[in-house]
Parts: C-alpha cells; structure tokens; sequence
C-alpha cells in the first residue's frame, strides 16, 4: 500500500520490536533477536520498545519491572545497538500506545484473540499459576498491534510463534484503512536465522527466571562456570563413546555463537566417533562466547557508570515516538469522528428520531 498521508516519501522505512522488560536479557535474546536488529538499525528508523505494560501479573511486580526496564537498556547499549540512531521508547511513557489500543479493540473479536495459538499457550501457562484471569491478559494482544501501528512500523523481526500475531496486526490495519482510507502501514513480518535456543540444563528453552541462562552481563568466570556446567549427550558415559550432535546443548550454542565453522565440523566430526570429549568441546564454546560477550560486558558497564546518559536516551526516544503518536491519534481519533468539538451540531443520522 501506499504510504499514509502522515508520512513523508524522504523518511526512512521503520521496524518495532521489543521485548518485557523482567530482567536482564540472556544469549537467547542475542542469538533471536539482537543480532537481527543490529543488522537492521543501519538501514531502518528503529523503535526499540520496552514492553513494561505487558510483564504478566503487573501490579504484582513493578519493583521487577523497573530494575528489568533498566536492565534491558543496559544490554541493548552493551550489544550496540546506537540510540543516536534509534528510538528507546518505555511503553508507559507513551499514553497513545493505550489510547490507540483502546479504539483498535472495537476491531478486533474475542474469539479471533483465543484462536491465537501463543495467546492460548500463555492463558494456560497463567491459568495454572494464578486464581483469576485478568482483564489486562486479553487487552495485551491488542496493545502489542497497537505498538506496531502507532510508529507506522514497516517491518516486525519477531520469533515465528509470533507470526500469528504479525497476521492479526496486519488484518486490523487492513480493515481500518479499507473503512476510514490509508492510516496505517501493513507491516510484515522478518523472522530470525537462529532458533529459540534451549537452556544450559538442556530442558526447555532458555528463560531469564527458569535458572538455565547466560546472561549477557555474566562475568568470564560465571560464564565458564555455566558452560561447564552445560548438558551434553547423557549417554555418553566417556570420551572414547560415540555421541550424538543433533539436540545436544553445547553444540546448538556452538552454531549459534562460534563463527570457526570449521572448529565446529571438526568438533562434531570427533564427537561421532569417541574421539574428542565434553570438555574440550565446552572449553572451545566457552573460547567463543567469551570473545563475543567481553565487548558486550565493557560497553554494559560504560553505560552503567553514566545513569544520567542512560536516562536522557529513554527521555529522548520515548518523547520522539510520543510525537509522532500524537499525530497518528489525532488522524484515528478524525477517522473515527471523535473530534465533537471541531463542528457545530452534526446532521441526524440515517433513521435517527
């Protein structure tokens, strides 16, 4: 589609992405998604959002989500990502983001948010969890297509469980441009390369509360601690046994952070026939991890040591994406003829008394 009357030819294209922010990000994130949105923030005007409305069973863990919130920014200026470029927007520091939530809800079914296979999996999750539902669980969703819309986002990286919602979003942008003309931009969706990565222990995906992650602000001895500690082939019972490559831990982490592909050939090649043991193929990953997260860790702790830095780029980011969401309110809120003061009395409608 074309570009909304509120947008201008010469801006560059722009993405949303984010995350909650409930503590600091781990080589999860950074395999999933940071490494995709440092490609990208060259070539788009990007809105890196820190989700905090979303963080489930909010009002029971705001002391978490601020010391996540201020986490989160730190590892995202550890990683690089360059806020003289990009926009570091808090969710809550932008009231739009809800207002707009609240008139994209009247276009969006109840029914069509269950189907969600995410959403149903997260209700199952907080239902065992917790006595009651709230209300807030199902306003999320919506304010999620809100967060991409608001910015007139042309691109989403998001993990392909998210896809149904990336469909949901550009389904609701559709059919408010199709009834009120050209609002929106319909976003699409870019996946990652790397695959949600599982945890050190090996039983389920990578969690930044379940215990089983290496945090990108881990120090050299923790981070070797932790690959050391990692879960291998368990029946492999010496060095001289054949192991097994597919789904062992060490060796998903070893495609996703060693660049040496041919170390890593040469590691699976040897750990088929009994010919290398874990701890040499953990000593090479650790080798590996630790080159990449030393700079992430120096740049972390410059921008810990300066918190009045670290606020003025939250401070600016969030402002910058206010302003353009208070242009794009006001042009939902004419669409929608919200605006009863512009006028005098308006014209009865059809059938009206």
């Amino acid at each position: 589609m074309s570009e909304p009357a509120n947008t201008s030819a010469a801006e560059r294209r722009r993405i949303l992405t984010g995350l909650r922010p409930s503590g600091p990000s781990h080589v999860g994130h950074y395999a999933g998604a940071f490494s995709q949105w440092l490609e990208l923030q060259d070539e788009y005007e990007s809105f890196f959002l820190l989700a905090d409305y979303q963080v489930s069973d909010y009002a029971d863990n705001l002391p978490w989500i601020r010391w996540g919130l201020w986490e989160v920014t730190l590892d995202w200026l550890g990683v690089g990502l360059d806020p003289d470029i990009s926009h570091f927007v808090i969710e809550s520091g932008v009231p739009e983001f809800a207002e707009l939530t609240l008139h994209l809800s009247w276009f969006l079914g109840l029914g069509h948010l269950q189907r969600n296979p995410t959403l149903k999996a997260e209700l199952a999750d907080l239902e065992a969890t917790t006595k009651s539902v709230p209300v807030a669980f199902f306003n999320y969703p919506v304010m999620q297509i809100a967060n991409i819309l608001l910015p007139l986002a042309h691109l989403v990286p998001v993990g392909d469980d998210q896809l149904p919602h990336i469909e949901m979003t550009r389904d609701v942008a559709i059919r408010f441009n199709r009834r009120f003309g050209d609002t929106f931009v319909v976003p699409e969706a870019r996946i990652g390369a790397v695959p949600r990565l599982v945890g050190i222990d090996g039983k389920g995906k990578m969690g930044t509360s379940a215990g089983n992650a290496i945090f990108l602000k881990d120090s050299e001895d923790t981070l070797r601690a932790k690959v050391r500690s990692m879960f291998t082939d368990p029946k492999r019972l010496r060095a001289t046994d054949p192991g097994t490559v597919e789904g062992n831990p060490v060796f998903m982490y070893h495609d996703a952070f060693n660049p040496n592909t041919d170390e890593v050939d040469d590691l699976k090649a040897r750990y088929r026939t009994g010919r290398v043991g874990d701890v040499e193929v953990k000593d090479r990953l650790f080798d590996a991890m630790n080159a990449l997260l030393a700079p992430i860790r120096d740049r972390r702790e410059h921008w810990a040591a300066r918190p009045d830095d670290v606020r003025d780029v939250l401070a600016a980011g969030t402002a910058a994406t206010k302003r353009r969401g208070e242009a794009l309110v006001e042009q939902v809120r004419t669409a929608l003829s919200l605006d009863y003061l512009r006028d005098g009395p308006p014209p009865p409608p059809e059938g009206a008394p």
